[in-house]
């Protein structure tokens, strides 16, 4: 009876495995070649069942200054300035029309909250056009990178209580290679979290001034399981351990 019925868990467990919820930017409206960085004052987000924290400044005099998230359509990828920093080096989102872009400021990281504790599948990641053309040929104060460089993006996730689950880390660019396509991070083994922070680091730095290598990275698809695939999954888990 009990391996016939852990068949049948594995069966449905499949079934609902497309029943994700995927969070895709396209809910979010934008106008062709443009983008969102926070400038309405809103503080943030929400595009399917997450919320996206954005912290934007206006400085005075035509300056301002963002950090956080912000979300676009942009798909100019070889514009290799600071005057793109709202593109992905793709030149576009992975399926759809819209994805996100991550700034690392000062006033703390990019962080993602979920309407409901989950176990968070994954998501895409690939570099912005801004930080592929510095590492690739040396911009401002960026160095460009050799075989021994390295542009590190890491993911801390969170419970409701705020206990940190777990880190998984990502390579934007190792061993003479810059990314430059959209590629999946698997996120499972951070457990059920409320929350995602993220994070950069570089082996190039200024002793004085930090990161030289600007702090920006692009994201889309991040998948995560609807309430009753995650309690087929774990229903399948508690079987198992009792055939054990």
């Amino acid at each position: 009876m009990l391996k016939k019925l852990l068949s049948l868990v594995i069966i449905f467990s499949v079934a609902c495995a497309v029943n994700a919820s995927v969070v895709s930017f396209d809910d979010l409206s934008l106008s062709s070649e443009s983008y969102w960085n926070g400038s309405d004052g809103s503080g943030g987000f929400v595009s399917g069942s997450a919320s996206f924290n954005n912290s934007f400044t206006d400085w005075g005099g035509g300056y301002t200054s963002w950090e956080g998230w912000a979300y676009s359509n942009v798909t100019d990828n070889t514009t290799a300035d600071y005057t793109n920093q709202y593109s992905a080096i793709t030149g576009s989102a992975l399926g759809g029309t819209n994805y996100s872009i991550a700034y690392l400021g000062f006033y703390g990281l990019p962080t993602i909250t979920l309407d409901t504790a989950s176990v968070v599948s994954g998501m895409y990641v690939t570099n912005t056009t801004y930080a592929y053309y510095a590492m690739l040929n040396g911009m401002y104060d960026a160095t460009a990178f050799d075989s021994t460089d390295w542009f590190l993006l890491t993911i801390t996730g969170y419970d409701t209580y705020g206990n940190e689950t777990g880190t998984v880390e990502f390579y934007l660019a190792k061993d003479g290679s810059i990314l430059s396509t959209w590629e999946y991070i698997d996120l499972s083994s951070l457990g059920v979290v409320s929350s995602l922070t993220f994070s950069l680091s570089s082996s190039d730095n200024d002793p004085d001034w930090g990161m030289n290598t600007p702090a920006y990275f692009a994201m889309d698809n991040l998948i995560i399981p609807e309430p009753a695939t995650m309690f087929v999954l774990a229903l399948g888990g508690l079987l198992l351990g009792r055939k054990k």
